[in-house]
């Protein structure tokens, strides 16, 4: 006669965690800094060739060439794109690094907030700035 032994698996030591809701979130999060990452290379890139480069590098830069290359909505865009992509690619670049290394869920919590509120106060105040930027502004 053959007997059946059962195995028992102690309990474990840690509590269960209830099973994650699967999201695509970090795939797309990841995909993001892929393809943000290649276009602010052409964007900074580009930017840096033509402040620094072409007719007289930094020399010529002043109140009159911003004013000038603002009123370009080509320009405004530019600027618009490489601030924006910026700020998300860092952003998520420091969430993933507040995730990893942030151990308590209480400070991982803030240090996100403070991080959320701080892009939001940045991409607000930029767009403001490129899109209301008046070049006639009264000498004083």
């Amino acid at each position: 006669m053959a007997q059946t032994e059962t195995l028992a698996l102690d309990k474990p030591r840690s509590p269960r965690r209830p099973a994650a809701r699967r999201s695509n979130f970090e795939l797309y999060s990841w995909t993001f800094m892929r393809v943000s990452g290649l276009l602010l290379v052409v964007l900074v890139l580009g930017h840096l060739f033509i402040m620094n480069i072409l007719d007289g590098g930094v020399h010529r830069i002043n109140f009159a060439f911003v004013a000038g290359r603002w009123s370009s909505p080509f320009w405004q865009t530019w600027d618009l794109l490489m601030l924006w992509l910026a700020q998300l690619h860092g952003g998520n670049g420091l969430r993933t690094i507040i995730d990893d290394y942030a151990r308590r869920d209480s400070t991982r919590f803030w240090l996100k907030m403070l991080l959320y509120v701080s892009m939001a106060v940045i991409l607000v105040l930029g767009t403001l700035v490129i899109f209301t930027f008046d070049p006639d502004i009264p000498a004083s």
